[in-house]
């Protein structure tokens, strides 16, 4: 089951700028920088309150983010979803008809176990589930 939104991916071109702007509107610094090798990202994370945004810029031009970028331009990428249990959620989502873009949990940022569903099944919303790595 879902438990919150656990963060809102957004696509940036400069990790640098991005990080000035966020701070400026959110006033808070950023808590976390991390890079997710796998992915080719470099990830930003800020929270205000219960809400977190993470920043995400690529690291090579062949990145899920620099694919991103070049087809859609800076923006919102992803909505991401807290889970318990990433792998009774994967079987759920599965016998429901929905198709994930990798069906085998991976490190994400944050600490966090990932998998992504096709926005083809999702409205055009690329979604992620999260499960903190215990």
């Amino acid at each position: 089951m879902v438990n919150k939104i656990e963060h809102i991916g957004i696509a940036v071109k400069n990790m640098d700028d991005a990080n000035v702007l966020f701070e400026k509107m959110l006033g808070v610094p950023s808590y976390k920088m991390e890079a997710v090798e796998s992915e080719g990202v470099l990830t930003s994370f800020f929270q205000t309150g219960n809400n977190k945004i993470e920043l995400l810029v690529a690291t090579n031009p062949e990145s899920p983010i620099a694919k991103f970028l070049e087809k859609k331009g800076e923006g919102i990428h992803h909505i991401a979803f807290d889970v318990d249990d990433i792998e009774a959620e994967i079987s759920r989502l599965k016998k429901e008809g929905f198709v994930l873009i990798n069906e085998i949990p991976k490190k994400g940022a944050d600490n966090k176990l990932v998998v992504f569903l096709h926005p083809k099944n999702t409205n055009g919303v690329l979604v992620e589930l999260c499960q903190e790595i215990r």
